[in-house]
């Protein structure tokens, strides 16, 4: 499964051009533009899937670094605050990365 079976490629197109400048990434805001926020409690999860890069069932700060371009390969890299603004604001638990359910929630809410 990949993205693009989930979310339109205009939609995610607009909500990389975005946030192409450096410190300009907005997590609700890019979950919003493209389309995400729309989408029903299992496409969350199966999106939550396809970003979970290693498979262990959470996206790890690593693994955000390169959130935009699991979207677009020629997407930037989000920057070290860009990275920890995210990951603190979805990390309910304080455990240092986020769930499906934590992922689900931040998307969903």
């Amino acid at each position: 499964m990949s993205l693009s079976s989930i979310l339109s490629a205009d939609a995610i197109d607009s909500a990389i051009k975005d946030c192409q400048a450096p410190d300009s990434f907005c997590p609700r805001k890019f979950f919003q533009l493209c389309g995400l926020t729309k989408k029903s409690p299992q496409e969350v999860k199966n999106v939550f899937g396809i970003l979970d890069n290693d498979g262990s069932g959470f996206i790890e700060e690593e693994e955000l670094k390169f959130f935009l371009q699991r979207f677009s390969p020629g997407a930037r890299t989000l920057t070290e605050k860009e990275t920890k603004e995210f990951l603190c604001a979805a990390d309910d638990d304080s455990d240092g990365r986020i769930g499906g359910a934590e992922f689900q929630a931040m998307v969903l809410s």
